[in-house]
This record gives C-alpha cells, sequence and structure tokens, in this order.
C-alpha cells in the first residue's frame, strides 16, 4: 500500500472525512517530510554529542598529560602549584607553568591546527591522502628553519628568539603561493597539485639534507629539533599565538563549511549552486598554509596528525562540515595529546621527540588508506 493510501486509512479509522485524493497525498507528504526531519535532527544531535564527548576525553587526555613526566612530582603536588603557586617551591612553579602546562596545552593546540588543516585540504583537493605534506608546506618551513638556524640570521627589529620562526613560516608561505600560482596558471586539476605538492617535499627535504651536511655541530643540534619535531621548547607566547591564530581560521573555515560540503559533491555542481570554487580553494590553501606553518615554526616537522584525524572525524561525523571541521580540530587535538602522553611514559625518564611517535602510528594508517584507495586514481 502507498503511503497515501496509508493515510487516507487512518483518515477514515479516525472518523475524519478525506476531502480528496490531492489532500491526501499533501498529508502523505507532510508526514514524509516530518519523518526526514526528524531522522535530521536526531543525526545531528548525534554529531553535537559526539563533540561533546570528543571535547571532555580532550581534557581527560590533558589532564594526564600534564601530570606525565620526568619529574618526581605528584599530581597533588602539581595540583597545589596550579591553585596556590605561592606555597609551592621554585622548582614547582618553573616545572608546572614554564614546562608542564605550556607542553601539554601546545600538543592539543598543534593536533588541532593540523587536523583542521588536513581536512581542509581533503575536501579541496578531493584526496584522501592530502595532507599538510602533501602541499610541501612543512617541508619548506622546516628549510626556512634550518636557514636560519646554519646562517645564524640576525634580522633588525626581530628579536632572535623569533628570528628561525618567522624563517620558516615565510618559506611555508613561499611555498604555498608558488603551489597555487602555478595549479592556477597551468589549470592543474587537484591530482595535479597533489604531485606538484610531492615534488615540493622532496625539493625542500634535500635542501634541508644539504644544511644538514654544512651545518655546524651546534646548529646540527638545532636541526634535529625541526626534523623530528618536538614539544619541549613550547612556552607560553606560542601558545597564546597558536591559540588565536586557530580560533580565528576555524570560524573562518566554518563559515564557509556549507560550501565545502557542496564542493563534496564535485566542482561542477558546487559551482551550479553559486560557489566560486576557484576563490574558495585559494583561501582555503592559504589558512591551511597558515596553520601547517606555523605549527612547524614552533615545534618542528610533525606528520600524519593531518591525515588521521580528518578521517577519524569523517567516520563520526560525515559530509556535513559543520560538524566535521570542528571534528578534524577535536580529533586532531585528542590524537597530538595521546601522541604527547605517549612520548613521555615509551621510555621512562625519557621524552621522545612526539613526532616520532606520530610517524609510527600515521604510517600503518597511511598504508591502509593506500591500500583502501588503490582503484583510485591520485
Amino acid at each position: 500500500m502507498s503511503l497515501a493510501g496509508e493515510v487516507a486509512d487512518l483518515s477514515r479509522a479516525s472518523g475524519r472525512a478525506l476531502p480528496g485524493a490531492p489532500s491526501a497525498k499533501l498529508a502523505a507528504e507532510d508526514v514524509l517530510h516530518a519523518g526526514v526531519a526528524s531522522g535530521y535532527r536526531r543525526l545531528n544531535l548525534r554529531r553535537a554529542l559526539w563533540l561533546v564527548a570528543l571535547a571532555a576525553l580532550i581534557v581527560l587526555a590533558l589532564a594526564l598529560d600534564f601530570t606525565h613526566g620526568p619529574s618526581a612530582l605528584g599530581w597533588r603536588d602539581l595540583w597545589r602549584t596550579i591553585v596556590s603557586p605561592a606555597t609551592a617551591s621554585p622548582d614547582a612553579q618553573v616545572i608546572v607553568w614554564q614546562i608542564r602546562l605550556p607542553y601539554a596545552l601546545m600538543a592539543v593546540l598543534v593536533g588541532g591546527a593540523l587536523g583542521l588543516a588536513g581536512g581542509e585540504m581533503q575536501t579541496i583537493l578531493d584526496n584522501p591522502l592530502a595532507s599538510p605534506y602533501t602541499l610541501g608546506v612543512s617541508a619548506a618551513a622546516a628549510f626556512g628553519a634550518a636557514l636560519a638556524i646554519v646562517l645564524n640570521l640576525h634580522v633588525p627589529g626581530v628579536p632572535d628568539v623569533w628570528v628561525v620562526p618567522v624563517n620558516a613560516f615565510i618559506f611555508a608561505l613561499i611555498s604555498a603561493l608558488v603551489l597555487d600560482g602555478v595549479a592556477r596558471w597551468r589549470g592543474l586539476p587537484t591530482s595535479g597539485v597533489v604531485l606538484m605538492g610531492i615534488a615540493l617535499v622532496f625539493v625542500f627535504h634535500a635542501l634541508v639534507s644539504l644544511m644538514q651536511f654544512v651545518a655546524t655541530e651546534d646548529a646540527l643540534q638545532g636541526l634535529v629539533f625541526w626534523t623530528l619535531g618536538s614539544l619541549t621548547r613550547s612556552d607560553w607566547t606560542q601558545v597564546r599565538v597558536l591559540g588565536a591564530v586557530l580560533v580565528i581560521m576555524a570560524v573562518l573555515a566554518w563559515r564557509q563549511s556549507w560550501a565545502m560540503t557542496a564542493l563534496r559533491l564535485g566542482e561542477d555542481r558546487a559551482a551550479s549552486f553559486g560557489i566560486r570554487v576557484a576563490r574558495l580553494r585559494l583561501v582555503t590553501l592559504m589558512r591551511v598554509s597558515l596553520l601547517s606553518a606555523l605549527t612547524v615554526s614552533f615545534v618542528g616537522t610533525i606528520g600524519f596528525v593531518g591525515l588521521v584525524a580528518p578521517h577519524i572525524a569523517r567516520g563520526i561525523f560525515g559530509e556535513d562540515h559543520r560538524f566535521y571541521l570542528p571534528g578534524c580540530v577535536i580529533v586532531g587535538a585528542l590524537v597530538m595529546s595521546l601522541a604527547s602522553i605517549a612520548s613521555k611514559t615509551l621510555l621512562p625518564g625519557v621524552i621522545i621527540p612526539v613526532g616520532i611517535v606520530t610517524a609510527l602510528v600515521g604510517i600503518p594508517f597511511f598504508l591502509v588508506i593506500v591500500v583502501r584507495s588503490s582503484g583510485r586514481s591520485l
């Protein structure tokens, strides 16, 4: 029996006269629309609950990350140092306020930034293997940092502590501008953009290797930080800067969430909805470049978070970018925080560079994606 017939039977059973077939058809459509709307509301509620649950897990992971470290301070001493720093010893104050808190907060911020960058990149390139690495932005930033360290650069008006991050940021932006400029000039498809990004990765990795070869022993120690990826040099200035940029970029990305959702249907369909696809790609690439460059400038090269987090977020939240993009931020932050905890606990008394941990976790994940995408053109 059709839905219209069922509505007519219900009307007769209730004792109400059915005016005619058109009314029954309209009533059936109303019932159908109401059911779809109800299901959509339940889906959005479930997505919102997932966001809340993941945010709660981040708070828990942040607390665990804060309480783990090579020092012998217990969690009671750590908590007392936070709520009443005047009663704590000078050593405890330094450990808590200058080491533990910036370290743990930077892990969350870096993960959120890389997760958002990876999620946006996979959308605009329509490629499951796209990540900040694919554009070569991370490699370019690492080369900029290596160049500043090896040459011991000094820029008038710029504090020495900011020379390396600023130089890394400049090279990352140059890489992104070159990539986008050539892609627009040659009219490259998304697969061409990815392949060109891979070429940039190899170029900048070779240049970093050259810097390592000619570097002095002291400079080489500084380069290790950038190539392995470490949170140990995090400070409150970096936390404030990255936190502010991440919030701004996340808001800007969320404002374009409907356009990016439409883009998942294809560039032609998105253009038919009135979306300026070329402009959307350019703006998104600039956001991705800024987030990626800033994270590399502060903590060095950290891979696979921008690849893993978007896939997990897509599995939970689907393609609706109103939830998918915040999900990328939250999942990326959670993954990075868990990696930070692992970096402190795998070897007792030693903090492993977190980039090594993310690589060990991300490489198998990457291979799984490659196998699943074997029949799909890059």
